[in-house]
């Protein structure tokens, strides 16, 4: 990991940050129902609402964690960089996913008592059958897809509005409305709207998007080739007056905000 915060500042970063998108994804919902019945404007709100906070929230926490906020990304990260110490070591990793989940539960409740609903009660949203879970599969592995694809690519200062526009589509494209993270789907249990999940559909959208994340992890390695020999160095970009959120693997890794260059792993592939 390259960023100049400790260890407890990233993690906080990424609990204040998960916290945060849950809060904007639960609470943007709670207030189109009470707008407007039409479900269609509903989940148009709500998408827009998501990803619009999503994007900022990269953007402000990228530079001290790398702006994760989710456990799918950061398990990608720790297994990219598990060999050269580029992505988070194991025990970072875990307390990125521990204080993720722990951010997105308070996100939930927080959005839930400002709308007047501070009785904590679990969500009644079943979300159950094959469809639903192969969304989550096809949601989860494209955000992964993007994210590695980005950094390969060299352009990881576009994670904060690609990833938002992915985010924003998939919403719609898919059949499960792209939970696409695990923290945020415990969150979500939380709440009883149109947003939440019950608890006893959380283990089957789990499992879904860590097997999305795996697939997108090896779509990435077949389209791009996995990045082999000495870091090469491009010049620095910035992102609302920032160093760009890529590290030595873009979005999955923080950049010291001090450092005068982002360091890309070559994207050369392995020959065959």
């Amino acid at each position: 990991m390259h960023s100049n915060a400790s260890p407890v500042r990233r993690a906080a970063a990424e609990l204040i940050g998960t916290a945060s998108l849950v809060a904007v994804v639960v609470g943007s919902g709670l207030q189109a129902a009470r707008l407007t019945e039409d479900t269609g404007v509903q989940l148009l709100a709500n998408s827009l609402a998501s990803a619009i906070g999503l994007g900022l929230l990269i953007a402000l926490f990228g530079p001290v964690s790398g702006g994760h906020l989710n456990p799918v990304v950061t398990l990608s990260s720790w297994w990219l960089g598990r060999r050269d110490g580029s992505g988070p070591g194991t025990r970072e990793a875990a307390a990125y996913v521990a204080a993720q989940c722990a951010g997105a539960i308070a996100g939930a409740l927080l959005a839930e008592a400002m709308f007047g609903r501070a009785e904590v009660v679990w969500s009644t949203q079943e979300r159950i059958g094959d469809g639903l879970l192969l969304g989550e599969v096809v949601a989860t592995a494209g955000l992964v897809l993007l994210i590695c694809g980005l950094t390969r690519i060299g352009r990881p200062q576009l994670a904060p509005v690609a990833v938002a526009a992915y985010i924003a589509a998939a919403i719609w494209f898919t059949s499960s409305g792209s939970f696409a993270n695990p923290a945020a789907t415990v969150g979500r249990a939380f709440t009883d709207s149109f947003t939440g999940i019950s608890p006893g559909s959380l283990p089957g959208f789990i499992a879904a998007q860590l097997a999305g994340g795996a697939l997108g992890l090896a779509l990435a390695a077949v389209l791009y080739g996995k990045p082999v020999g000495p870091e090469r160095v491009v010049g620095p970009e910035r992102v609302g007056g920032s160093e760009s959120l890529g590290g030595s693997e873009g979005l999955l890794s923080p950049e010291s905000a001090d450092t005068p260059a982002v360091r890309i792993p070559s994207a050369t592939p392995r020959s065959h």
